[in-house]
Parts: C-alpha cells; sequence; structure tokens
C-alpha cells in the first residue's frame, strides 16, 4: 500500500499476466488527486488483487465492495483482505459485474467511490459504468475512477463528467464524478 493505515504493506498476485494490478505508482497519484477519502464506501469493480479498494480502505473508506469473477485474482484478493485484516469492512462477489451491480441497486447499496478497471479493449469500462448509472448506486457527487488502455478511449456518458484525465505509459487514468443529466467527455 502507498498511504493511510496499511502503508508499505505489499499485496499478493496471482502468477502469470491474466491479472494486471494497478502499479504503486499510479495508485499513489490516484489517491494525490482523490484526496480524504474517510468516510467512503468504495466499490471495486474487476478487483483483481483489490489494490485499489484495499487502498482506499487504507485510507479510511468505511466499506468496500469488490467485484471479480477470475479465480486466481479472487484467491489473491482474499488472501490480501485476510493478512490485511480487512475482513470487516470488506465484501468478495464472485460473479459479473453487470447482474452485480443490478442486485446491489436493487438492495439500495450506494457508493461514492467507484474504481473501473476491467481488461484493456474490451468495452467492459463503459458497459459497467452504464450498468452502474442504470442501478442507481452512485450518490449524487460519487467519484469514479476509470483505468483504460490509451488506445481506448471511452464515449462520453450520460450522467458522468470527466474532472481530469492522467496517462501512465499505456494507462490513462479518469476522473469523473457523477452529476446527473450531464455527459463525460471521452478521451
Amino acid at each position: 500500500m502507498t498511504g493511510g493505515a496499511l502503508g508499505g504493506r505489499t499485496l499478493v498476485a496471482p502468477p502469470g499476466r491474466s491479472v494486471r494490478p494497478t502499479t504503486d505508482r499510479v495508485r499513489e497519484a490516484v489517491f494525490a488527486r482523490l484526496g480524504d477519502v474517510s468516510g467512503t464506501r468504495a466499490l471495486d469493480l474487476y478487483a483483481g488483487t483489490g489494490a485499489l479498494g484495499i487502498e482506499a480502505l487504507s485510507r479510511g473508506a468505511v466499506a468496500c465492495v469488490f467485484i471479480e469473477r477470475a479465480r486466481p485474482a479472487l484467491s489473491a484478493l482474499r488472501r490480501n483482505l485476510e493478512t490485511l485484516g480487512l475482513g470487516d469492512r470488506a465484501r468478495v462477489v464472485s460473479r459479473e459485474v453487470g447482474a452485480t451491480v443490478s442486485d446491489l441497486g436493487r438492495a439500495g447499496e450506494r457508493f461514492d467511490l467507484v474504481f473501473v478497471d476491467p481488461p484493456y479493449d474490451t468495452g467492459e469500462d463503459e458497459r459497467s459504468l452504464r450498468a452502474a448509472l442504470a442501478a442507481g448506486i452512485l450518490v449524487e457527487g460519487a467519484v469514479v475512477v476509470v483505468e483504460r488502455s490509451r488506445r481506448h478511449a471511452l464515449p462520453a456518458i450520460a450522467g458522468l463528467v470527466l474532472r481530469d484525465e492522467r496517462r501512465y505509459g499505456d494507462t490513462v487514468v479518469g476522473r469523473y464524478a457523477h452529476e446527473g443529466g450531464q455527459a463525460a467527455r471521452g478521451g
């Protein structure tokens, strides 16, 4: 972890290239731009090792829901949460993102902070954002952080406004705000 109560602790990742954990450099930059996340409820879509959601918990988020389906990543995610003692503030859901987001909305769950880091160039970023908006799980003013390939621009999505965007090699990280009825600028 790059900061907070768990700063300096390391995460395990599954072997191979099936999971692309967000690098320390990118996580540090993301959280520097986010500022204080104390008291937020976070959602980590395509969680992988859980690096983003765990960083949020380390920095004061009260809870995080992690959604991940890949077995090797799930094993690493669960191990990371257990090793770091975060089980009481974390919930892991092993299911498809769209269906899970719909279920969260039906259950009345709402989030202040959402991380979206799907496999690059699949269109899952756009689909999951549209699903989250349709499910009504974002509080007004929620911050949504999207990690994507620089080769895949995210189209405008009504309800999300791009606040800033930074490039780190092949990775682009956009920070959006949920504002009903306004559209994001793709880029």
